[in-house]
């Protein structure tokens, strides 16, 4: 009994651990089938990272990523060239080719950056409808993006970024990277509205006008999300009231005046207004209303959509604050905290306003109002007829002769003809240069003189009709001047003494002295002659 109970406990053993080994087994096999029905996640930037593979491609592509990682660009690049020549028809020579600019995208440095460039170029040009051209034309744009300078710098940099993000939003509308695209397009214009600002303003400041309303026409135009468009808009604006104000002070006709100051109201008023209807929710906009309001013109009043696009520019830029303004003193490149995040930036490059195009059209606008179309600037015109006579001159204005009479001291034209005597006559007054006035001219001969071809008699004036009065009768002889007195000279002796002195012959009684040497002062002079020697100096001969 004690046996058989002993092997019946034994059997229930073994029964137990089979059926715990078995319920072991069909759990395992249930958790493995489990998870193979999830789907393996795949890498956004790597689509075949999660691909098991013992083919040489796979490996010595998997390598290349693992020193790309590591940073070390060259034995990365090394081992993806080995992978590009070897394996022509591997799956992975899309990848490779990208990666490879990715290596020297990550290496930076200006070099780098540039054999970036054109490695991302060669795969858009290899690869140009697969998703990750996109990928390339982002990156490309990000090289210039990261190489931007400040505002008041050199601009090359963030204009050919501008270009790159365009293109990119442009050729791959459906990527998954086109908000970070305009993110980076609002950022970069954000940079070159800056600059836009900064130079008008200095234009401003040195009142000229005309440069500083091309520089903030040009911002208005280009760029709406600028964080101060605003303040862009009331410079444009006080930019036309100046150029009103100096209308006012023109001396032309009242009428002419008020039109012309009206015409540059009326463009001051239109900016004054943008800022009111476009921007709300700006922080000068109140000040657009005053302005308004002194100039006479009705104030608008924005609708509900454009009051939301405001608020949502506005509550979209982040807050500079006192730790990034200490960054931005060390920073290389510029500060975009300020850039909107929402809204829409300008896919077109604007018309670039020029200075000569707006002193064009404020020819245009003065002739305008004195209702003259076209025609030559008011200042110049006003200029050339003063000069030529055919306008009054105005207060304030210089003289200027009349050429057609004699100015003192010279000819009225500046010519001068010879006559026979060898006497420089006038032309404009008739006179000769020596006082006298020419001498009669005979008649010329019949059909002769300079009119025909033929040349004139010494004694006609060369065929020039004599210039002069009407009364020919002959001048009296020019009377001789009286001979002025001899020099007497105040000097001893008196009059023979004075004789001695101006003829230079002795006084009666004396005989003349020889020139005796004329004794000098040396004692002043400073030389080693004229020193007497001391001590063993008397043994020096020099």
């Amino acid at each position: 009994m004690s046996m058989n109970r002993s092997f019946s406990a034994r059997l229930l053993a073994l029964s137990a651990t089979a059926c715990l080994a078995a319920a072991c087994t069909i759990g395992s096999s249930a958790q493995v089938l489990h998870h193979s029905n999830k789907p393996k996640k795949v890498s956004p930037t790597d689509p075949l990272a999660g691909v098991t593979s013992k083919q040489p491609d796979k490996e010595l592509f998997d390598k290349a990523m693992t020193a790309l990682k590591k940073g070390k660009y060259d034995v990365a690049r090394l081992d993806l060239q080995a992978l590009l020549t070897t394996y022509p028809e591997s799956e992975y020579q899309m990848r490779a080719k990208l990666a490879v600019g990715d290596s020297w995208y990550k290496e930076g440095g200006a070099a780098a950056l540039q054999q970036a460039e054109a490695e991302y170029k060669d795969f858009i040009t290899f690869f140009p409808n697969q998703p990750e051209a996109a990928e390339a034309q982002m990156k490309v744009g990000d090289i210039y993006y990261q190489q931007m300078e400040k505002p008041d710098r050199d601009p090359t940099n963030a204009d050919r970024a501008e270009q790159e993000y365009r293109l990119m939003i442009q050729q791959y509308p459906d990527s998954t990277l086109i908000p970070r695209a305009k993110q980076r397009l609002r950022e970069v214009q954000e940079v070159l509205a800056q600059r836009q600002y900064t130079i008008g303003s200095f234009y401003a400041t040195h009142e000229n006008w005309p440069a500083s309303i091309a520089r903030l026409q040009t911002l208005t135009d280009a760029y709406p999300l600028f964080s101060k468009s605003d303040l862009a808009l009331m410079q444009l604006g006080d930019n036309y009231a100046a150029e009103a104000n100096i209308a006012s002070r023109m001396n032309i006709k009242p009428v002419e005046r008020e039109r012309l100051i009206a015409a540059y109201d009326d463009r001051a008023a239109d900016c004054y207004a943008k800022v009111v209807t476009r921007y709300p929710m700006a922080p000068h906009v109140e000040d657009a209303r005053e302005k308004l309001i002194a100039l006479g013109r009705p104030v608008p009043e924005p609708n509900q959509t454009q009051l939301a696009e405001s608020e949502a520019e506005e509550q979209s830029r982040a807050n500079i604050k006192l730790k990034d303004r200490a960054i931005l003193l060390v920073k290389h490149g510029p500060s975009t905290l300020q850039a909107a995040r929402v809204g829409e930036p300008l896919m077109t490059p604007a018309k670039t306003v020029t200075a000569p195009e707006v002193s064009k059209e404020n020819i245009a606008i003065f002739n305008s109002a004195i209702g003259k179309p076209g025609g030559e600037a008011p200042a110049a015109a006003a200029s050339a007829g003063v000069a030529n006579g055919t306008a009054a001159p105005r207060t304030g204005d210089a003289a200027v002769p009349n050429p057609t009479e004699g100015a003192p001291g010279g000819t009225g034209v500046g010519v001068e003809i010879l006559n026979p005597n060898g006497n420089a006559v006038d032309n404009s007054s008739g006179n000769s240069s020596t006082g006298a006035a020419p001498p009669a001219a005979a008649a010329p001969p019949a059909g002769g003189g300079t009119d025909n071809g033929t040349p004139a008699a010494a004694g006609d004036n060369f065929g020039l009709n004599p210039v002069g009065p009407a009364n020919t009768a002959p001048l009296p002889p020019v009377e001789k001047p009286a001979e002025a007195q001899n020099q007497v000279n105040d000097v001893k002796g008196g009059a023979a003494g004075a004789a001695q002195v101006q003829t230079g012959t002795p006084a009666p009684g004396k005989k003349p002295k020889k020139n005796p040497k004329v004794k000098t002062d040396q004692s002043s002079e400073s030389s080693s002659a004229n020193k007497k020697k001391k001590g063993l100096e008397k043994l020096n001969p020099f």
